[in-house]
């Protein structure tokens, strides 16, 4: 069926074809009468998912030769949005009055009205709705005295949804509840509801973080056969589950995670050969073991797709009886694990490799800040205790070492985004805010997984086999010369724009690195790539500049992984029949299309809870100045990072000093009068006007230092956190977009 497709829309998408209808395409495909049933199934289903469109005079053509772009439309809380195309080329702006009903999420079809002009985007409406993402709201109930209302959390689908007297079911304002959408919105019409849940009121603890996990659809609980079904499952190793498996129980392991860390996917083995090449066994556990196709593990697994990691818990992709039981590679007992050995040269050349079931016993649960204390600060305490390792440690050390280098000099993109660490107390209050440090520890698992996952595909891509890889394609020609032209106006030139190498664009960070311009570089970077995704068709890996890539090394949390495991699993057990392949290659392009989307909502998920207590931690310094580094400028304003990794946004409107203008190349604000420069990587003072936990926003004003900031201004010490000022009244009434009242006579 997904071939048929395919060859569907390549058709609709030559030079020569003119849109035609049904009984045409009939004809000029020469369908057999038996299949035409069949056919107008598939072309139905391509037209519902926005794939080919039919005008009103009943022609089907693809929406990219009729001056229509298919998508996703990304709301904004200002009202308008944006069409982001399925090839993530073109994003389209639409005008608030051009969204024809359109909420964020939904699946759209866009027709241009203006092209793309200089740096401005192409102008368009929506013209068709194909699928609606969102049945249920998330917000702020508030009553009204014969309505009432309920306030979107998202603050990306604008406009409150209207709930009748009727449709209410006992909610008070003020309380957080989920509405389920009866009549979707029209033009100059807001969309109406129902009360199905109330989730409690917004200031009670826990509610806010119980809000994010609802409207991204995450499930914490799983369905009763679910658990009954892990419940079941063994928590040992017998030995007839051993039967066909490798014994490398004797081989010395070790597992190296974070400390909170309870799923404990992968095991690392180290040893030098004579020859002087290193033996390097990456073990894995074995969840295609316990997780059998079409089990309801498996049914609620491929729903989730993955584990999420919120700020203060983890909603894991499997129960806790697998994922963090038999599953885990806890140490001093048998585990059942997927293994690949590779033999790797001291170049970092994996010159031979084996994969295989295995059975393996873990010697010691390390943690990163341990074998960073080793390997780095030369811990005495931490050397005796694990005196028998030390040797294995420093092996891994100099093969991670090898392989980095080896990885970077091919061209593989290496950012360096500082991420934080929110540290909450028993009641999930946040009490302190950090940089996350990557250390060696982190870099020699960081490694030795990415060898891992490219050796696996490598290997299974040459046996022709129906394969999920993990994919991150060559980035849009026109966004390469916008990010060209971005950073030769900051003094950069970038070689082989026409195209592009990853290598070039590693070249650039290096030449960046240490400089106030690096942030800005790294970040524009980024927007300027594509993201990865999982596919069925191996496109390669841009950023890692790898030819062949897949995640097989994370299945208790990566449903991915799992999928290939049992692949894997089959290929070598002889069982890839031509049946075989034909389900997979009907199902695969399915499942990695849903598993980027639910990789993709976790990671949003996992944001906004971060972002949420990041602002309640800043909460209590409302009036407090920092000192902090310009880590965006925008035609609004500019965003200022402190420290600790809280980034809030300067009103451009809060600057009084001056005019400011936004120049677009520069990333830079100009006063005009004084012609003070703000820009990226310049340190100011700021004084938190406001954190508002409501809208997840910091805000802050520049505070009233005399220092001058000048075009030139160069790096200084990294922000440090300054004095409490008192907050002016006429200021925060400026950012909460507030005029000051007048005084009337008498007042004092």
């Amino acid at each position: 069926m997904e071939d048929k497709k395919q060859k569907i829309i390549m058709f609709m998408r030559e030079d020569a074809y003119k849109p035609l209808l049904f009984d045409e395409l009939v004809s000029v495909l020469e369908v057999p009468k038996s299949d035409i049933a069949q056919f107008k199934q598939i072309v139905d289903e391509l037209e519902s998912e926005g794939f080919i469109f039919k005008t009103k005079k009943d022609r089907y053509g693809v929406p990219e030769r009729m001056n229509l772009i298919a998508g996703y439309l990304q709301g904004n809380e200002r009202g308008y949005g944006f069409v982001v195309a399925d090839d993530d080329t073109n994003d389209i702006f639409i005008p608030a009055d051009s969204l024809s009903g359109a909420m964020h999420n939904d699946r759209v079809i866009a027709r241009i009205n203006k092209n793309a002009i200089g740096g401005k985007r192409s102008e368009g409406e929506i013209i068709k709705i194909v699928k609606r993402a969102n049945e249920t709201i998330i917000g702020t109930y508030e009553s009204s005295k014969h309505f009432g209302f309920v306030i979107p959390d998202d603050r990306r689908i604008s406009g409150d949804i209207f709930i009748p007297k009727d449709e209410i079911n006992g909610a008070v304002s003020g309380q957080k509840v989920t509405a389920k959408i009866l009549v979707w919105p029209k033009q100059r019409r807001n969309a109406e509801g129902r009360i199905v849940e109330i989730i409690g009121d917004k200031n009670e603890p826990g509610t806010d973080i119980l809000s994010i996990i609802k409207s991204y659809n995450l499930k914490e609980d799983f369905p009763e056969e679910v658990i009954k079904e892990a419940q079941i499952v063994g928590q040992s190793v017998t030995e007839e589950m051993i039967k066909g498996r490798r014994d490398i129980r004797h081989i010395q392991m070790v597992t190296i995670d974070g400390e909170d860390a309870k799923d404990l996917d992968d095991a690392v083995s180290i040893e030098k050969l004579s020859n002087g090449n290193y033996r390097l066994g990456v073990h894995i556990a074995d969840v295609a073991y316990y997780v059998t196709e079409n089990s309801q593990l498996d049914k609620e697994a491929s729903k989730r797709c993955t584990s999420v990691y919120l700020v203060d818990r983890v909603i894991p992709m499997l129960p806790r009886e697998l994922s963090n039981g038999i599953c885990s590679l806890n140490p001093h007992i048998d585990r059942l694990a997927f293994s690949v050995m590779m033999e790797v040269d001291s170049s970092g050349k994996v010159v031979d490799h084996d994969i295989f079931e295995s059975v393996i016993n873990i010697n010691e649960r390390m943690t990163y800040t341990n074998v960073y204390k080793i390997l780095a600060e030369d811990d005495d305490n931490l050397k005796k205790q694990y005196e028998y390792l030390l040797n294995d440690f420093s092996l891994m050390q100099e093969l991670a070492m090898i392989l980095r280098k080896k990885r970077l000099d091919r061209g593989a993109i290496d950012f360096d985004f500082d991420e934080a660490k929110v540290i909450l107390d028993e009641k999930g209050i946040p009490v302190e805010v950090k940089k996350y440090e990557t250390t060696i520890a982190n870099r020699i698992i960081e490694e030795f997984m990415l060898l891992c996952n490219e050796t696996v595909s490598e290997h299974f891509f040459w046996t022709n086999t129906p394969f999920l890889y993990r994919v991150h394609e060559e980035p849009d020609q026109e966004k390469i010369e916008t990010f060209c032209e971005f950073v030769y106006n900051l003094g950069y030139t970038i070689k082989g724009v026409n195209k592009i190498h990853p290598k070039s664009l590693q070249n650039l960070l290096e030449k960046a690195k240490g400089k106030k311009e690096e942030a800005i570089i790294s970040t524009v970077m980024l927007r300027s790539l594509k993201k990865a995704r999982y596919s069925h068709i191996n496109h390669g890996h841009f950023g890692l500049a790898a030819k062949y890539y897949s995640h097989f090394t994370s299945p208790i949390r990566r449903y991915p992984d799992l999928i290939i495991h049992r692949i894997m699993k089959d290929f070598l057990k002889g069982k890839i029949n031509p049946e075989k392949e034909n389900w997979l290659n009907e199902w695969l392009p399915e499942i990695s299309k849903l598993c980027s989307e639910r990789e993709r909502a976790a990671e949003e998920a996992e944001r906004e809870t971060e972002d949420l207590k990041k602002v309640e931690y800043m909460k209590k310094y409302e009036g407090e100045i920092f000192e902090g580094i310009i880590s965006g400028v925008t035609s609004f304003g500019m965003f200022v990072e402190l420290e600790n990794t809280i980034e809030g946004l300067v009103r451009m409107s809060s600057m009084e000093d001056d005019y400011y203008v936004f120049n677009e190349k520069q990333y830079c604000l100009i006063g005009e009068r004084t012609r003070k420069v703000y820009r990226i990587g310049n340190v100011v003072k700021v004084m938190l006007a406001r954190a508002d936990i409501g809208s997840r926003q910091i805000e802050f004003v520049l505070s009233e230092s005399k220092d001058t900031i000048e075009e030139d201004n160069g790096v200084v010490d990294r922000p440090k956190h300054k004095s409490r000022k008192k907050i002016d009244e006429a200021v925060l009434l400026h950012v909460k977009g507030k005029k000051k009242k007048k005084r009337s006579k008498g007042e004092t």
